[in-house]
């Protein structure tokens, strides 16, 4: 990926500097500078035109636009912006150059003005050292902050509720909340410049006159560093999904992963970038530039591979498709320009402004048009695809059919990303940004919620969902990375009962299922790991270590993510940017078929074959799952379990099926389903020695008693347990029933 610049041969601000830019289409640009001009770009025509000649006192600072209407596309670009300027004022300007309103903001130099998400409220940051809020017509209502030294910039939080600014070498986030606390810290060697949060990843960066780049978490820590550069930082930008951003500095412009590395540097004579602005569909750039020029740039060569094909856009509108296995090549021509892509599951979705195409072979797409021009995610499960815009999420199957638009309180398409939303042939799973501990469940064919409505509820704030891909819609799991980086697994559908949900791994950072198997693999505490049967943690939790393959990481670089899981071939991408591929056994995958079509004697022998403990073990745990006891028993002596060779042994004794279902879910720790079971098929005593095994005793009494038997054995056990350990008993309830069998006991002996 990189950035193709653009520069015209001659200034139209006339050799003066330009101090800022911004869109208000993704093919219209507005620009500010000194010479008190300013200008209306349009890419389409390349015409630039002048929309109004400030007065002589004004001179701009910064340009923010009023954020467009969400989801509707007529009213798209916005009609007003706020334009900062060195008089102590901020202006109200509308598209065509009229100046609304001028307010009286700062002592000195108003340094930035920002918008927040919804438009509700405006910010500014002045020489001063305030920051002031401000309603949508300029009326003031806080002053935020009030110090020392100039703030130099300044951005709201991805839910407008804080706000970050400058301090000198320190970086600032206060909350609007008066009691909340204020975290600062030490960011930079230097005065800091710029600074930037993105709403969806939720980062922000800063840059400053130590010539370096950071990126931190919303906390304070620190992600990323760059090598010092030969100049100050003087802008920087995040593009609107969080995937990328663009760092400026005299003659350089660089690109940027989310992550902190570097895809691309441009050397391009400039003089110093002092404002950059993304185009709300994320494929173009624009930089305010000292030498009085306004440089463009769109990013081409992005890169997607799904098995032998890799797909590179070469131009805006022009994709090449190459057939690594005999080195076909086929160019893809759009209409209009590449805004995102996805290649998985033998498809092709390509998201432009106007239109979405849906490519099986590279001759005849199925095209059908979008709605919203700017569409930010696009995710593929094997039998449709699932479109992200401002407006919505659409799940559309291959063929270019609308099957559901699953919509929610509080709904924000627009900061929705692939660690916030999972898609599988049957359920959508999304992360409540309003509670980030809650996960919304929808069914995919109809956009309703799952089950009886209720979400799945964690006890942690959850960072990262996958669903897996593979199975019936009955069996789907959902695997889940908590704020503590543990790695949790639970059932989607669970029929009214509260959902088990089961801590599988910890230090885990990312994650990825395999395409083609209910396999997963993730980074573990700077290791590969690779769960063969995840789901064995709710038959046999003590199988699951078994399961395990885990590579030492010291051949992965620093902070490596799991890209993808396709095949046997895991795809990891380091924390210098560079891609590095592992390669997992077929033998699990080949296990998992054999288990959904139920053919145990293959199984069976592909485990003598391989010679593998674990494949012994997810063997073990699928066979139980399946109540298949005789593959069961041959698994578990082959990894030397003799109890539990002996348990399912046990188990063939039952005498009927009822009782055999009921120590199946006792096998599984499932105490509560069990003891349900043996109530249902009427095996009260069962009932109660299951809670005396387990000692249990309130529950085994309370049942005696509620079923009006085996009071007496209940009793018995408990005073063997209490001699055994030399206690007397305390509990009230016992102690009556204890009293009320001997008074019964000496009545009949004295009637005898």
């Amino acid at each position: 990926m990189r950035l193709k610049t653009s520069l015209l041969k001659e200034s139209k601000h006339i050799l003066f500097v330009i101090i800022c830019v911004g869109w208000t289409t993704a093919d219209e640009l507005y620009s500010c500078s000194e010479d008190h001009q300013i200008l209306k770009w349009n890419l389409l025509t390349s015409e630039t035109s002048l929309i109004v000649k400030l007065p002589e006192e004004i001179y701009p600072t910064d340009l923010h636009w009023f954020p467009k209407t969400v989801g509707v596309k007529k009213q798209a670009q916005a009609e007003i912006f706020v334009l900062t300027s060195t008089d102590g004022k901020f202006h109200l300007t509308s598209k065509m150059g009229r100046i609304e309103k001028s307010v009286e903001a700062h002592k000195g130099a108003v340094l930035a003005g920002r918008w927040n998400y919804d438009g509700t409220a405006l910010i500014t940051a002045g020489e001063d050292g305030q920051i002031k809020i401000w309603s949508k017509s300029g009326m003031l209502r806080s002053t935020l902050a009030s110090q020392g030294s100039p703030v130099y910039s300044v951005a709201w939080g991805p839910d407008s509720d804080r706000i970050l600014y400058t301090s000198g070498r320190q970086l600032v986030i206060k909350p609007l909340q008066p009691s909340a606390k204020i975290i600062q810290w030490k960011a930079h060697d230097g005065v800091i410049l710029k600074v930037d949060w993105n709403s969806v990843n939720d980062l922000i960066l800063s840059g400053g006159e130590d010539c370096k780049y950071k990126v931190w978490d919303s906390f304070g820590h620190l992600l990323h560093c760059s090598l010092s550069h030969d100049y100050p930082v003087t802008s920087l930008s995040w593009a609107p999904d969080g995937e990328v951003f663009a760092v400026g500095s005299f003659n350089t412009l660089r690109l940027c992963d989310k992550t902190g590395w570097s895809y691309a540097l441009e050397k391009p004579n400039t003089g110093s970038v002092f404002s950059l602005a993304w185009s709300a569909d994320g494929t173009q750039l624009a930089g305010a530039c000292g030498n009085g020029h306004v440089i463009f740039a769109h990013v081409v060569e992005q890169h997607w591979e799904w098995k032998n094909f890799v797909i590179t856009l070469t131009k805006r509108r022009t994709m090449q498709v190459r057939n690594v296995l005999n080195d076909a090549v086929d160019l893809l021509e759009f209409r209009d320009r590449v805004i995102k892509a996805s290649l998985a599951y033998g498809h092709l979705v390509v998201a432009t402004s106007l239109q979405c195409y849906v490519y099986k072979n590279w001759n005849t797409p199925l095209i059908f048009d979008l709605k919203e021009g700017t569409v930010s995610l696009i995710l593929q499960a094997e039998k449709h695809f699932l479109l992200v815009d401002g407006a919505g999420l659409y799940t559309f199957s291959y063929e270019g059919r609308l099957i559901s638009s699953p919509k929610f309180p509080g709904m924000r398409a627009d900061i929705l990303n692939a660690q916030s939303v999972s898609l599988s042939n049957d359920t959508i799973a999304i992360r409540d940004k309003s509670d980030e501990k809650v996960i919304l469940l929808f069914d995919a064919l109809t956009g309703k919620a799952l089950g009886d409505g209720k979400p799945l509820t964690h006890k942690q704030e959850v960072l990262e969902i996958a669903l897996d891909q593979c199975g019936p819609s009955t069996d789907r799991k959902i695997a889940l990375i908590d704020k503590n980086r543990d790695l949790y697994l639970t059932t989607v559908r669970h029929l009214g009962q509260e959902p088990k949900i089961c801590k599988i791994g910890s230090m885990v950072h990312s994650m990825a299922w395999n395409d083609a198997a209910n396999i997963l693999c993730g980074i573990q505490d700077n290791q590969l790991t690779v769960w063969y049967y995840p789901s064995v943690v709710f038959t046999d939790k003590e199988l699951l270590p078994k399961t395990l393959y885990i590579k030492d990481g010291s051949e992965f670089r620093r902070a490596p993510q799991v890209l993808n899981y396709i095949g046997t071939k895991v795809t990891l991408r380091q924390g210098d940017g560079s891609l590095v591929y592992s390669s997992v056994l077929p033998f699990p995958a080949l296990l998992h078929e054999y288990s959904i079509s139920a053919r145990w004697e293959d199984a069976l022998r592909l485990c003598c074959y391989a010679k593998d403990q674990s494949l012994w073990a997810c063997l073990a745990g699928m066979a139980m799952a399946n109540r298949e006891l005789t593959t069961a028993e041959m698994a578990y002596a082959a990894i030397g379990e003799l109890p539990r060779v002996q348990y399912i042994n046990f188990l063939r004794e039952q005498p009927s099926k009822e009782s055999l279902l009921a120590h199946m879910l006792l096998f599984s720790g499932q105490v509560q389903e069990a003891e349900a079971a043996f109530l249902q098929a009427g095996l009260i005593y069962q009932a109660i020695q299951v809670n005396i095994d387990l000692y249990n005793w309130e529950r085994a009494l309370e049942l005696a008693v509620k079923h009006k038997t085996h009071v007496d054995t209940v009793l018995a056990y408990r005073e063997k347990f209490l001699q055994k350990f030399g206690r007397k008993e305390t509990n009230k309830r016992f102690l009556q029933y204890s009293e009320g069998l001997k008074v019964c006991t000496s009545i009949t002996y004295s009637f005898i």
